[in-house]
């Protein structure tokens, strides 16, 4: 094996093995077989015939237990990585537990993976129960398991099987991903985050994440699986990246490269996981976190995905009037087709929480009804889950506190409340008309 400075050796697994648990109250009411066979024409063939395939072969087993017999799940986890008290609840009074192994070779594709979910969301379906993701402790019902498994074109969501969770440290947000293991690589890592990109960090390390993969499963195509596979030091990550991980190519346009240097980072502890680091380019100047703001304006084009209009002041006042006063006119140049060549339009609306209204922005795609703009998200929501990066939205006019014009080099017109946030609490303006602006 080649060892050159551009290149990290990443050892890999001989094996990966995919666990999946469907808790239920007495035994099952049908075979697994049958149970697969029944989601004929609802599971797209590649993946329908893996399932049954796997299911005749030593590579996947599916063993029915009493739930005592198997280790309790800690419901403290399962309910920070989403688990509703309803789920809790049917765990609680489960009397067994179907248990669905698959192992199989690193890879593309992953098959110990796909067949297990598949397989465990046919059983779940029978009996209507949740599927339990022993890897990241997370419950699907099984129309989301489902649902998460590629198209009949081979595509997924990297979303669908991988969390970012991170938690705050002395210098900042410590992120992590969890879910890039069942693929063999190492999970990846950030440190020293400013707490202000909290959401915009995660949706790039979603990114990196899939650059990665794709080069990691690269290195894994050969009849022989390798030692090692050779990652690139520096990685590129992209808007595209980040929307294709996500689901929705075709919502974000191209973007400049953001570098991230890629670095081993050793557990010291022997039980612990190692992890890929994420930092700057050597010889960036500065604290990470400033390397970090940069990255995410470039990415998503000098809007903040996470701003909150949480300030009050005249400023912000004036800024929200503004917007609002000039959103007709911007409606009426978007149907007419002229607005500058190459720009799109986004407005920022809020959404309802127990802290106050959470202000994301949305990329426009139709707006008939003067009240009613129909959207994708541009950033990922806390208090809504269901506002993703790139998923569809409906946002009410009145909702509106602000829109901009974001082109290839950042924001052209519009984006006042930014401009308030950006500036502390002292007033700045912004042009709006046709005069574009930095």
């Amino acid at each position: 094996m080649l060892i050159t400075d551009d290149f990290l050796p990443v050892p890999v697994p001989e094996t990966l093995t995919a666990t999946y648990l469907v808790p239920m109250v007495g035994l099952p009411k049908v075979g697994a077989r049958t149970a697969v066979a029944a989601l004929s024409g609802r599971l797209a063939e590649p993946v329908h015939g893996l399932a049954r395939q796997m299911l005749d072969s030593p590579l996947l087993s599916v063993d029915t237990r009493p739930i005592a017999e198997f280790p309790a799940l800690p419901p403290d986890l399962l309910t920070a990585f989403g688990a509703t008290r309803e789920q809790l609840d049917r765990l609680a009074a489960a009397t067994h537990v179907v248990v669905v192994r698959a192992e199989y070779r690193p890879g593309w594709p992953p098959a110990h993976e796909w067949a297990a979910r598949a397989v465990a969301a046919a059983i779940a379906e029978t009996v209507d129960g949740d599927v339990v993701d022993v890897f990241a402790l997370q419950f699907l019902d099984p129309a989301t398991a489902l649902r998460s498994l590629p198209d009949a074109q081979g595509r997924v969501r990297l979303v669908d099987w991988i969390v970012v969770p991170y938690s705050s440290d002395a210098d900042g947000l410590w992120f992590t991903t969890k879910g890039l293991r069942r693929f063999g690589l190492l999970e990846l890592q950030t440190q020293g985050v400013p707490d202000h990109l909290a959401r915009a960090w995660g949706a790039v390390l979603t990114g990196a994440a899939r650059r990665l993969l794709r080069d990691w499963t690269d290195g894994l195509a050969g009849e022989e699986v390798p030692a090692f596979v050779q990652l690139p030091v520096l990685t590129a990550v992209t808007g595209h990246d980040i929307a294709v991980a996500y689901g929705n190519p075709e919502q974000h346009g191209a973007t400049a490269p953001v570098l991230l240097r890629l670095e081993l980072d050793p557990a010291t502890d022997p039980d612990a996981d190692s992890f890929l680091g994420l930092h700057p380019p050597a010889g960036h100047p500065g604290p990470p976190g400033r390397y970090f703001a940069a990255a995410c304006g470039q990415l998503f084009s000098g809007i903040a995905p996470d701003a909150r209009y949480a300030r009050r002041g005249d400023a912000m006042s004036r800024a929200v009037a503004t917007a609002r006063a000039t959103l007709p006119d911007v409606r009426a140049r978007f149907l007419a087709d002229a607005l500058p060549a190459d720009s799109q339009l986004v407005v920022k609306y809020g959404l309802p929480g127990d802290e106050g209204p959470e202000y994301v922005w949305a990329a426009v795609t139709s707006w008939e009804a003067a009240e009613l703009i129909t959207g994708a998200s541009s950033t990922d929501a806390t208090t809504d889950p269901g506002v993703r990066i790139g998923a569809p939205v409906e946002v009410a006019a009145a909702d509106v506190v602000d829109w901009a014009l974001l082109g290839p080099g950042g924001v052209l017109e519009g984006g006042w409340t930014q401009a308030v946030l950006d500036a502390g609490d002292s007033p700045t303006s912004r042009a709006g008309g046709d005069s574009p602006t930095s």
